[in-house]
């Protein structure tokens, strides 16, 4: 089958498939036409590599795992060790995120009971900057000296 075909039948866009043969993961025969001709292997592989991928693999890692089982090789140690890390990353992000969740939370709650305010050069918007008293007072009385 052709990309367009490969891409139709997996879900994969056709950019995405012909991007992993640039690098190798998948090796697709070339018909007389030029053309690269996907087998059902090619398929299999395609899809071996978009599970990992949801898994959290590179495509570096998906290429090591994929050379260990072509040479014979048991890639499941590797698989083991290399998701402990990515699992690690992933707690560490989400507690970002978990964090960013709350600033903005307590943002929303704050800001709905603030005034909106014009920019008047000496802040962009006193939400995100903070309740400076002073510096939105200054910025207040500047912009009515300028008015006058």
């Amino acid at each position: 089958m052709k990309v367009q075909q490969l891409a139709t039948l997996s879900g994969v866009k056709a950019d995405t498939i012909r991007h992993y043969v640039r690098i190798g993961l998948l090796v697709p025969q070339k018909g007389s036409n030029g053309y690269h001709q996907f087998s059902d292997t090619d398929a299999r592989r395609l899809s071996f590599i978009m599970q990992a991928r949801q898994l959290g693999f590179t495509l570096h890692d998906i290429g090591q795992i994929m050379a260990l089982a072509e040479h014979g090789e048991s890639p499941c140690p590797t698989v083991r060790q290399l998701i402990e890390p990515r699992l690690s990353e992933a707690r560490s992000r989400l507690a970002a995120m978990q964090q960013l969740v709350e600033r903005m939370e307590a943002a929303v709650e704050q800001w709905q009971h603030q005034p909106d305010c014009h920019p008047c050069g000496y802040h962009i918007c006193h939400l995100i900057e903070g309740p400076h008293e002073e510096l939105h007072t200054d910025a207040a009385n500047a912009s009515q000296e300028i008015g006058s």
